[in-house]
């Protein structure tokens, strides 16, 4: 419930802040947007924008728009058609109607993964948000893949503890091509004598004793003497150690609950 909380707040925040003015779009190849011009019906148009970063506009031809914002890209057009002595005052209004060049990716455990397109600036919770947030089997863990003048860098960001904290510096902006993947939550198993044998969820900081209680306690016959882990070590080698009810449940952990005697 606690971690339901922190995704819900996280959701908030980021609507709260991502709402932008669609001036603030960068138009991109693949976009396609529809034109007007006040006063000049014959001039409306719906046109996409070329893989060169340019687009068909009635009088002018082929006007160069990629890298622009709409709000630049209208006054490129409009100062063109005052240039070339079609118009005295230009209005140009540009409306996006599809936007394919700025999108990113939301994958791995969130309740609604795919591209989703970006409106001005929007952070790493804003896409979470729109995507839903993490799904039951999803981590607080989220990775940011982001490529910025051809060199390709990655981020792991803690989203849950970034919210407890405040600290939303941490919450990268994205662009068009970025990926971001919510990893699957962090698992351990517990056998032998409980209830519900078979994998947990590994909370933050928990417990052998929370284990216990994960796997629906324990069953008449178990008994809490003699708890042991199998544990990997930094090498992938596998050791089985003795463990007491208030050590910590490490990643891939396999606690084994032995059978009373008495």
């Amino acid at each position: 419930m606690k971690r339901l909380v922190h995704w819900m707040i996280a959701a908030t925040l980021a609507l709260a802040a991502g709402f932008t003015n669609a001036a603030d779009v960068v138009l991109g190849p693949g976009d396609v947007v529809k034109a007007s011009v006040y006063g000049s019906p014959d001039l409306a148009t719906e046109t996409r924008v070329s893989e060169a970063g340019s687009l068909t506009f009635p009088l002018l031809g082929e006007v160069q728009v990629g890298g622009l914002t709409t709000q630049q890209a209208e006054k490129k057009i409009g100062g063109l058609l005052e240039k070339g002595g079609y118009l005295k005052k230009a209005q140009v209004n540009l409306l996006i109607t599809t936007l394919a060049s700025q999108q990113v990716s939301v994958l791995g455990q969130v309740n609604r993964p795919g591209r989703y397109p970006i409106e001005g600036k929007r952070k790493v919770l804003d896409l979470l948000a729109i995507a839903g947030g993490a799904n039951a089997e999803g981590s607080d863990m989220v990775t940011l893949v982001r490529t910025r003048n051809g060199t390709t860098t990655r981020e792991t960001i803690d989203i849950v503890d970034m919210v407890r904290k405040g600290e939303l510096n941490r919450d990268y902006e994205v662009a068009g091509g970025d990926i971001i993947f919510v990893e699957r939550a962090p698992r351990a198993y517990i056998t032998g004598e409980v209830n519900r044998p078979g994998p947990f969820r590994i909370e933050r900081a928990m417990t052998v004793q929370q284990a216990l209680s994960a796997g629906g306690g324990l069953t008449q016959r178990g008994t809490q003497r003699g708890l042991r882990v199998t544990r990997k070590d930094a090498s992938g080698v596998a050791h089985t150690i003795d463990v007491k009810n208030d050590d910590l449940v490490q990643t891939d952990d396999v606690i084994t609950v032995k059978e009373s005697w008495f």
